[in-house]
């Protein structure tokens, strides 16, 4: 049942974004403002839609109470694909989040355009300290512009009871603009693994962290309040993926 599920959205999914990627990038460039964005959202939901009536998987979201009213700088687990749609839905309703994200991604056939169109926070990751000035840049517009910068401190998709390290970008960009900073654990991993054809139905569990203003703070400091709260929420939502050890060392 799960290989015929999965089959069936993976189609579904491809359907769906050739009929409404395509409008993403001409409502960007023709009407330009937000109607990007409005349609970004309508593809959003409609693969959201097939995430949870074909693969039956959907959220459960505690602690929305912490997630500020204002534009804020967001740090979250990343641990599949799912996450970079459900978590947009966590932001405060009306608001619209971007991502940093590496360049590469926009030239992905009208998965890619749709997100070029919708001015996501793309860097080039070679590029060292500029890359970090990119975010800056770009991240302080879209932060004025009321929008949440939704960043993964990990850089990639790490399996569920496993981290790398936490890299500068999310923190840098909180420090220097002076914002609010979000800490977002979940397990969609759990359901939908890294790079997995087969998708588990159930529930995955986003938990929202207490915000804290990062003005005055260092980047460390930022990565380390953030990571801290994480990774024991980590540990706590998904227990069984740590062992007794390395539970003691956190």
């Amino acid at each position: 049942m799960i290989a015929i599920r999965s089959t069936l959205f993976m189609a579904y999914a491809i359907v769906w974004s050739i009929l409404s990627a395509p409008l993403v990038v001409v409502a960007a460039l023709a009407l330009r403002g937000l109607w990007g964005y409005r349609f970004g959202k309508l593809w959003r939901l409609g693969i959201q839609f097939g995430v949870e009536n074909i693969l039956g998987i959907r959220p459960r979201v505690i602690g929305q109470e912490n997630m500020p009213k204002e534009a804020c700088v967001i740090l979250s687990k990343h641990q599949s694909a799912w996450e970079t749609m459900t978590l947009q839905d966590v932001v405060p309703k009306g608001a619209y989040c971007v991502f940093v994200l590496k360049k590469e991604l926009l030239r992905v056939p009208l998965i890619g355009w749709g997100l070029g169109a919708m001015k996501m926070i793309s860097i080039d990751r070679s590029a060292g300290k500029d890359a970090l000035d990119q975010v800056v840049t770009q991240g302080r517009e879209r932060l004025q512009q009321g929008f949440y910068v939704i960043v993964f401190p990990e850089g990639t998709r790490v399996p569920v009871g496993q981290k790398k390290r936490y890299k500068a970008g999310g923190a840098y960009l909180a420090t220097h603009v002076g914002c609010k900073v979000v800490p977002i654990a979940h397990d969609a991993g759990e359901l939908w693994p890294r790079q997995a054809f087969l998708k588990k139905p159930g529930t995955v569990t986003i938990s929202i962290g207490p915000a804290f203003d990062a003005t005055g703070l260092s980047e460390a400091e930022v990565n380390r309040r953030a990571e801290e709260w994480i990774e024991a929420e980590m540990h706590r939502i998904s227990p069984h993926r740590y062992s007794d050890a390395q539970h003691n060392a956190t």
